[in-house]
């Protein structure tokens, strides 16, 4: 009797110890922000005006997650203008409702009201950039998505000693509104920029950790297709996982 208790025993303590070594799934957290859309007054290139921001800030605040993470949004519009959050690049399973376009997915979020982004970071790991999805107010409203592997998942490159996101944008001294709707009625382009911003300032210099000389240069080129719009259609698939979930509550009204 006294040798099988310790066989128990033994066999207790070495699925214990095998145990410690099993990685488990770290648990996924709840990212809660908040955006108040709010307007307010901005001086680049020594000319200032009233342009549509996010908590006061342009660009706006980043966002941090980590893969597998559920990401609560709570949007309230306190500016004149209808507003929506499109969130780039991220991959919105059977959650199309959170995706952001105004009148695709969604209506917008009217002067005075709220709605809350709620979609889950599956698959996906990096830096995107979230921006506003109607009229032309992405020019002010955006900023950035940092996307952090999982817990305890290795760098698959020397572990940096320090991150910075870096957001490229332009600047107008007039009304952004003011310039899409001139180039839509001119049926061109709207006018070029006042100013290529980096993180919400205009050059040539910029704030640097370290007193050395630095090169940069614009490697971009400008979008070819002014104008060109593509439609999709997505049938359900058979499965009771293949459809998209119904609409929020708070979906906001037309």
């Amino acid at each position: 009797m006294a040798s099988s208790r310790g066989f128990v025993s033994w066999l207790i303590f070495l699925f214990i110890g095998i145990l410690g070594f099993i990685p488990f799934p770290a648990e996924a957290a709840i990212k809660k922000y908040q955006f108040d859309i709010q307007v307010k007054n901005v001086s680049r290139l020594c000319h200032a005006k009233p342009i549509v921001t996010v908590n006061g800030r342009f660009p706006g605040p980043t966002i941090y997650v980590r893969e597998g993470d559920r990401v609560m949004v709570n949007v309230t519009n306190y500016a004149q203008y209808n507003m929506s959050i499109h969130w780039h690049g991220l991959k919105q399973y059977r959650n199309g409702w959170a995706d952001g376009p105004a009148y695709i997915t969604q209506c917008p979020i009217q002067t005075g009201s709220s709605y809350t982004y709620d979609f889950n970071v599956t698959g996906q790991r990096g830096t995107l950039w979230w921006h506003a999805h109607i009229l032309w107010l992405r020019a002010t409203v955006y900023g950035a998505i940092v996307i952090m592997p999982q817990q305890g998942t290795p760098y698959p490159f020397p572990q940096p000693n320090m991150e910075v996101p870096i957001l490229l944008g332009e600047w107008w001294n007039t009304d952004v509104e003011e310039v899409e709707k001139q180039g839509t009625e001119m049926g061109l382009p709207p006018n070029m920029s006042d100013a290529h911003t980096i993180n919400g300032k205009p050059g040539p210099l910029f704030p640097c950790s370290e007193k050395r000389v630095w090169f940069m240069h614009c490697h971009l080129e400008l979008h070819t297709g002014w104008g060109l719009k593509t439609a999709f259609v997505v049938e359900e698939g058979p499965g009771s996982d293949q459809s998209i979930l119904p609409p929020p509550k708070d979906l906001p009204p037309c």
